[in-house]
């Protein structure tokens, strides 16, 4: 199995999601990464549906061992700062001030060890008149004009998955990336900050380059409407999406899939200037066409004349499509106790290899055992260093 970072060393102090998705990125690419949770509860998301490995906590920890520990208390921290001293990666997903309570501050820490790369990720940033505020995926969302862009202004109801937390999550393990390369040519480790705020925002760099540029504030049918895209309900109820962008010939091929061949000569639709224009006109012409076959039969067509088009899949499909069982996206592994662990598997290739090996996310303090013994050798020999 390719490891990229096979021997890059990281403890993973995160809770929730932005701080272990950093860590399960790096993990995914062969990444050591050991979980540190508190002892008896773990990270919070394990209990998220009952019991302590919640589909919530296996999301974002596969690849990973635990280890409980309770860094306020001496014997604990002893071990944690072994480990430190042998990481090269520590991460933290706290509120700020909090690292620094549980005696993982990044101070402290680099002072242990002046090679580690230390990542803090918060809600608004480690300063400012908003640090203190409490930061979850909608809050940093909202805060950053991205929710805006997907709610509909008639029916406002918060919509979609934890894109915030995913996002920042990547922003930190790309920042994590950039350190550990600077410090193989410095030799010195490095502290890495990522806010929500600051992530989401870059993540929705489109809309402000429109404001920046143009002074046009981008609702939720902004884009959709400049694309071309299109969503429509078939005859059996199931659904499909086109995005037809500005190419003719995907346009041509559109209008003979659904046997509207002089579409063109309706000044309305006769190029993208009139169709972006008369979107809604168009809407109302094709919405009662896709209504008279399944989606199987358009899906053909669309196929047929080239058009870019995708069923509009739930979980249970998505994986079963012809392309996603070629690619071999669903993976799965067998946990000793918890049995049988599914997931996607990491979506970068190397040398047109994938990465289809992982190991299941860990049940609270799966390897205490094993971990706290190789940190009390580590402790021991660095004391018998210093005592020479």
């Amino acid at each position: 199995m390719v490891k990229v970072l096979e021997g890059v060393r990281v403890l993973e102090m995160g809770t929730f999601i932005t701080g272990p998705a950093a860590a399960m990125f790096l993990a995914d690419m062969g990444a050591d990464v050991v979980k540190v949770e508190r002892p008896k509860t773990g990270d919070p998301f394990r209990a998220f549906k009952g019991g302590l490995y919640s589909p919530h906590f296996q999301t974002y920890n596969r690849n990973k061992r635990s280890v409980t520990l309770d860094t306020k208390q001496g014997a604990d921290q002893k071990i944690l700062d072994a480990l430190v001293g042998d990481a090269d990666v520590f991460i933290q997903n706290f509120r700020p001030g909090v690292a620094e309570e549980l005696n993982v501050g990044a101070e402290r820490l680099q002072k242990i060890n002046p090679r580690l790369i230390y990542c803090g990720i918060s809600g608004f940033g480690h300063d400012g008149p908003d640090r203190e505020r409490p930061a979850y995926d909608t809050v940093a969302q909202a805060a950053s004009g991205w929710l805006r862009l997907l709610i509909n202004p008639e029916n406002p109801l918060g919509v979609g998955p934890a894109i915030a937390d995913a996002v920042t999550g990547t922003y930190a393990a790309f920042g994590i990336l950039g350190a550990l390369h600077e410090r193989e040519k410095k030799g010195k480790g490095r502290r890495v900050d990522v806010s929500m705020l600051e992530a989401m925002c870059h993540f929705n760099l489109d809309d402000f380059t429109h404001y920046f540029s143009q002074n046009e504030i981008m609702g939720p049918y902004s884009r959709p409407s400049v694309s071309q895209s299109y969503v429509f309900e078939c005859s059996d109820g199931k659904w499909i999406a086109m995005h037809m962008s500005s190419t003719e010939k995907f346009w041509e091929g559109l209008a003979a899939a659904i046997e509207q061949p002089d579409l063109f000569k309706d000044p309305r639709f006769a190029d993208r200037p009139a169709r972006i224009a008369h979107q809604e006109d168009l809407i109302a012409l094709m919405r009662p066409i896709f209504g008279t076959q399944p989606r199987a039969e358009w899906c053909a067509r669309l196929e047929k004349e080239g058009v870019p088009f995708s069923q509009i899949y739930d979980s249970s499909e998505a994986l079963q499509d012809k392309q996603a069982k070629f690619l071999g996206i669903e993976v799965e592994a067998q946990h000793p106790t918890m049995g049988r662990f599914r997931t996607v598997r990491f979506p970068v290739n190397f040398d047109r290899k994938p990465i289809f090996g992982i190991t299941p996310p860990p049940t609270l303090g799966e390897h205490d055992d094993p971990i706290k013994a190789a940190a009390g050798r580590i402790w021991r020999a660095r004391s018998a260093d210093a005592a020479e």
